[in-house]
């Protein structure tokens, strides 16, 4: 993938990691807020961010919910390695909040632990990817 389509792609998963981000908190403010949704969205946004760093960097990545094992991928010299290396409490959410099962429900406690935690990763990749040459401007754009 040439430069420009890797840096466009990029983007495009922070994008999503982005909507993701802003569709928990905009949950989070809600008069009865969904901890699990909230959960939920708010690993899908870090899982999304970490991607865009893969992306951009060119390295494959399995599919997987894992957030260990994709920033595990990253290399050590970018923050986002460094400063997240342990994120097995917001990967959990990635199924435990879509299915009635063995788990406990969400609470108002683990939405905020969840958005904190994805709030980090996305900044860090954002930073990274910036530090990186990509041009975050256009992160919000659509693609019409």
């Amino acid at each position: 993938m040439s430069g420009p389509d890797r840096d466009a792609e990029a983007r495009r998963w922070l994008r999503y990691a982005t909507e993701d981000l802003l569709a928990a908190e905009t949950l989070h403010q809600q008069q009865t807020p969904s901890p699990r949704h909230i959960c939920w969205l708010a690993q899908q946004a870090a899982e999304k961010s970490l991607k865009a760093l893969l992306v951009f960097l060119q390295i494959e990545f399995p599919r997987t919910h894992d957030l260990d094992a994709l920033c595990a991928l990253v290399p050590e010299r970018w923050t986002v390695r460094t400063k997240h290396p342990d994120l097995a409490e917001l990967t959990e959410w990635s199924v435990e909040a879509r299915y009635p099962g063995e788990w406990d429900d969400a609470t108002s406690h683990d939405a905020r632990e969840a958005l904190t935690q994805a709030r980090a990763v996305h900044a860090l990749a954002s930073a990274d990817l910036a530090s990186g040459g990509v041009r975050l401007a256009e992160t919000n754009q659509s693609n019409g």
